[in-house]
């Protein structure tokens, strides 16, 4: 499989694992009245939204490039990540909205074993994804793929503290389960601010990182012809990078010589995972 492949299968058991923890998480809250049980399952709700952008992202960015887009459509990835933390942080107020009355006007959380059955079925469930999305996460570099993963951690977390909740309504102190519905709340938004910060640099046509153009430079010292580099450039194409380099060399070289060892070196750069194409200008010196 593919990454893309591999993203859409991911997407997929993100969904089903989520919209299962949904019904039985919001059940639970609303029935035994658990602010951090329904912030929590609102959190799922979220994450639903979030594997189907996934998804989509994914089955958008994965079309190759044709007439109207040169270069792909590998940005989708990151417009529709876009879309997720703008989603998260719009719940996170919400959640921290419900979570700060609750504490104001008293919780009227009933503590039950089945919160703690849900609680622990959650844990086990969000583990097994996160697992699973972190052993994609090394071999793909795919931002879809990182929000997932990372939303999976936050869950374990969030989910334990929610544990934590009903277990102390259990001795008759209640007070925590708003807030730790709070805690989810700012949680979330955090998560959502960090992945829409990420996005945004790259929808705005961040350059690439400064270990995969160091990189590029090893191969071009390779070359002793080589004489000066100038205007390095790069501008993002989904996961990947289109790079532009001017290069120099003697002026007594031939034009065939001088872009049999612009080919060359083009070659080289493009053998990186990150570079989806590399042009190189090449000026007398």
């Amino acid at each position: 499989m593919n990454r893309y492949e591999i993203t859409k299968k991911a997407g997929l058991f993100g969904i089903l694992g989520n919209v299962f923890l949904f019904l039985i998480k919001g059940s639970a809250g609303f029935i035994f009245h658990s602010q951090a049980m329904i912030a929590d399952s609102a959190n799922s709700a979220g994450d639903i939204f979030a594997s189907l952008m996934t998804w989509i992202g994914n089955k958008i960015a994965s079309e190759p490039q044709d007439e109207s887009h040169n270069f792909g459509h590998g940005k989708a990835e990151y417009l529709f990540s876009l879309f997720i933390s703008i989603s998260m942080i719009i719940v996170s107020f919400k959640l921290l909205y419900d979570a700060t009355i609750s504490i104001f006007y008293g919780s009227q959380m009933q503590f039950s074993w089945l919160l703690v059955m849900v609680c622990i079925m959650t844990i086990l469930v969000k583990l097994a994804l996160f697992f699973y999305t972190n052993q994609l996460c090394q071999k793909y570099d795919n931002i879809l793929l990182k929000a997932n993963n990372k939303d999976h951690r936050n869950d374990c977390i969030v989910t334990t503290f929610t544990l934590f909740s009903v277990i102390l309504s259990f001795f008759g102190i209640s007070v925590i389960d708003g807030l730790v519905g709070i805690g989810i709340s700012l949680w979330i938004a955090i998560t959502g601010i960090k992945i829409f910060i990420e996005s945004f640099n790259i929808l705005m046509d961040e350059s690439m990182d400064e270990e995969t153009k160091d990189l590029i430079m090893r191969y071009v010292q390779h070359y002793q012809e080589i004489q000066k580099i100038d205007h390095f450039s790069s501008a993002p194409v989904g996961y990947q990078y289109v790079v532009v380099l001017t290069i120099y060399v003697d002026g007594n070289m031939s034009t065939f010589e001088s872009h049999k060892l612009a080919d060359s070196l083009e070659k080289d750069i493009t053998s990186l995972d990150k570079v989806y194409n590399a042009t190189i200008h090449v000026n007398p010196i």
